[in-house]
């Protein structure tokens, strides 16, 4: 009895001891790492310098280019086309709401519908995940509001998919509905993108070579007056855009890994005992 006490006392000490090792280098471990995840997000906050733009382009070519976090604004008239671009980068879920305010000079005849389209660098329509992309504004409305949040933005894709893939995006602010003696009566619209950080949940195997950014225009080398090169989106993430097969799912993957190995030896630790005491003879 004495001697199954002492072995009982033994592995209990044992026990507690490697469960707090194991606890603290959990603590440890995971104080060290969250830094390094926070880091690997991606962002795409803008520059506070930088100035909301309050106008719009009339076609993907001519379109606006806004940060994620501004609130664009641009006057117009009803069957104008109204376009602006952003930036939007691998793991993020972009929400793009407009709002369109009818001025209270101009008197409506009938009803309108306003529709909100994105697009993507490639100008592929991208489908809503959820939001209303179309809604009706009755005629004494003084305002209509729209959203759109897109799926999450995707690393790499088939050929054949319509994934939402880093690059560019471009927002489509027009009516599909109007009355024909509205149309030419003076509207204004604002315009707001922001993005939630999916992280490693939507990474996948495979990435771009280069964000889906096109040329829009050229402009001359600074160096080389008599050259010139494409002009591409100037506008992109904090970080830049994200490259690579980097993800902060590896960070997680490792930590499973890691505390499996010490539950592992602490397991062991508990299990196997201190051996036979040696007060103790053989075969007693």
């Amino acid at each position: 009895m004495r001697i199954s006490r002492v072995l009982n006392s033994r592995v209990l000490t044992s026990g507690v001891r490697n469960s707090g090792v194991l606890v603290a280098a959990a603590l440890l471990l995971g104080a060290a790492v969250a830094p390094a995840v926070a880091d690997s997000s991606p962002s795409a906050s803008p520059s506070g310098d930088s100035a909301a733009p309050t106008s719009a382009g009339t076609s993907f070519r001519t379109a606006t280019e806004i940060a994620q976090g501004q609130r664009a604004t641009a006057d117009g008239s009803a069957g104008d086309y109204l376009y602006w671009s952003f930036p939007a980068d691998t793991g993020l879920r972009p929400t793009v709401k407009a709002t369109v305010k009818f001025p209270q000079s101009a008197r409506r005849n009938a009803s309108q519908t306003w529709q909100l389209d994105v697009y993507d660098g490639l100008r592929r329509r991208q489908a809503c995940q959820y939001g209303a992309q179309t809604r009706t504004a009755a005629q004494d409305a003084t305002s209509v509001d729209l959203s759109c949040t897109l799926r999450t933005v995707r690393a790499w894709s088939e050929p054949w998919a319509n994934d939402p893939l880093p690059g560019t995006y471009y927002v489509r602010l027009t009516l599909v509905d109007v009355a024909t003696g509205d149309l030419g009566l003076p509207v204004s619209a604002e315009v707001e993108v922001d993005s939630k950080d999916i992280g490693g949940s939507a990474a996948v195997d495979g990435s771009l070579s280069q964000p889906l950014v096109p040329g829009i225009a050229t402009a001359s080398d600074t160096s080389d007056e008599d050259s010139a090169k494409a002009s591409l989106f100037s506008l992109e993430p904090d970080d830049g855009w994200a490259s690579g097969w980097w993800t902060d799912r590896w960070v997680w993957t490792a930590i499973g890994g890691i505390l499996a190995a010490l539950a592992g030896i602490g397991g062991y630790a508990l299990t196997k005992g201190t051996g036979r005491p040696r007060q103790v003879p053989p075969g007693a």
